[in-house]
């Protein structure tokens, strides 16, 4: 007895240094999808202000084929996705011509179905040099169906828990690899149908044993989590949703850890454990491709393609909480449409549309301190929003990032350009900016600081 009770007092002194230990690390990192609280803010970062082709690059390396996905960095590795055109092609039949969608609507121009097969590619390089430490071929197909032309085959970012690696190219598989490049498992989830072709975008998210993954499109709709050492489902719930692209957020509040998924219909909260639906709410406009962020008990969602939503809302919410008083607040005159808000020491900055239009409210309250500020040097954002060090890094589609200062006023610190243009999110690590050109890997750093 004597000794059971030793070894409990010892459990119980070691579990809470080893949750430090933990979160430490996490913060040194950039694991996944918008960073470490997967809010886009590195808070252990202090990357350059200023850089250019020929300043505070400490390397570039190039990277076969395309992809939009983020970077993603655990220690000394970087990982990256990418899509590779082969020379293998296929004839493909003469396609029906689209229906005709009625009196006084525009037919669609919808991308035409690829001819050439692609590998499906997962790379690890070097964090200090860029070099190509090992990489896998997970899958090598013709894609079933096309993809917008500002889009690429592999759009979905990587995450890791700092044993494995987990990557996903949707319709081409999910696959789970060590870090060593070693392959565990893989899993084939279907088809999607992805709404005029426009190409795929959700990433999966690892919390723990479970890798969610949400599975909008026009077919029959889910989210799933999958148990992360097998690959396996642990559960699927159907969704009523049409295609969407946003990232779910996963977010303990009490004693519940919540899986935020927004949609075209509405807002909803699945019980992690069990994938029961704890609140949902209405009110988002079309194709949601921004992520939602949440902080102390408040989670924030927001669409902005053919009108603007932006939403707070409680996390202690429980059952449709639609056009009730039980939001914290909402605003219909700006909203991104591709990229991810910021959410930064209290304050939330978010784009409008595709626009090079920023805004700054306070996240508690909504009021705004500055609003629908114009972008100078850059005309069009597909990339999200990161801050680190008391700066705000916005990336313009043209390779033009503004370095802001982080606070209520809008103030320009930097304007630096590279050759490239960059649809890619941002990825912050300790004195490291990564920034993923359409065909380089950048790595900004002072080089005197090291990492």
């Amino acid at each position: 007895m004597r000794n059971a009770v030793l070894i409990v007092l010892l459990l119980s002194l070691a579990f809470p240094a080893v949750a430090q230990n933990l979160a430490k690390e996490r913060f040194d990192n950039w694991h996944q999808w918008r960073g470490p609280n997967a809010a886009g803010t590195a808070p252990r970062g202090d990357p350059p202000t200023e850089w250019s082709e020929t300043k505070n690059i400490q390397w570039k390396a190039e990277i076969p084929g395309e992809g939009f996905s983020t970077p993603i960095v655990w220690k000394d590795q970087i990982f990256v996705l990418t899509a590779v055109k082969t020379d293998k092609t296929v004839k493909l039949k003469k396609r029906p011509p689209e229906p005709d969608p009625g009196r006084g609507r525009r037919r669609r121009r919808r991308s035409p179905p690829p001819t050439n097969f692609y590998k499906f590619m997962v790379l690890s390089l070097d964090r200090k040099t860029g070099q190509v430490l090992w990489q896998r071929t997970a899958n090598q197909e013709l894609p079933h169906e096309g993809r917008h032309s500002t889009a690429s085959f592999a759009s979905l970012s990587p995450t890791t828990d700092g044993k494995y690696l987990y990557a996903s190219f949707g319709s081409r598989g999910v696959y789970c690899y060590d870090l060593k490049g070693k392959l565990r498992w893989k899993r084939d989830l279907g088809d999607m149908r992805i709404r005029n072709r426009f190409g795929e975008g959700a990433s999966p998210v690892i919390h723990g044993n479970s890798l969610i993954h949400r599975w909008d499109h026009e077919g029959d709709s889910f989210i799933v989590n999958l148990n992360a050492k097998t690959g396996k489902d642990r559960w699927r719930v159907e969704r009523d949703e049409v295609t969407t692209w946003d990232t779910p957020l996963v977010v303990k509040h009490g004693n519940v850890t919540q899986v935020v998924a927004n949609g075209r219909k509405r807002v909803r909260s699945y019980n992690l454990a069990t994938g029961k639906i704890l609140w949902e709410c209405g009110g988002q406009v079309s194709n949601p491709i921004a992520s939602p962020v949440a902080l102390d008990g408040v989670v924030y969602c927001m669409s902005g393609h053919r009108g603007y939503a932006i939403y707070a809302i409680p996390l202690s919410a429980r059952g449709d909480i639609t056009n009730t008083d039980k939001v914290v607040w909402k605003r219909d005159d700006a909203a991104p449409y591709v990229a991810s808000p910021l959410l930064y020491g209290g304050l939330l900055y978010f784009t409008k549309s595709r626009n090079s239009i920023l805004s700054c409210v306070d996240a508690k309250t909504g009021e705004e301190h500055y609003t629908e500020q114009r972008l100078p040097g850059t005309r069009m954002l597909y990339a999200s929003l990161v801050g680190a060090a008391g700066k705000v890094y916005v990336v313009g589609r043209n390779g033009t990032t503004l370095v802001l200062k982080h606070g209520k006023t809008f103030e320009v610190l930097a304007t630096n350009k590279l050759d490239e243009g960059i649809d890619a999110s941002p990825a912050i690590v300790g004195k490291q900016l990564f920034l993923r050109g359409s065909k380089h890997l950048y790595c900004i750093s002072e080089k005197q600081r090291g990492l």
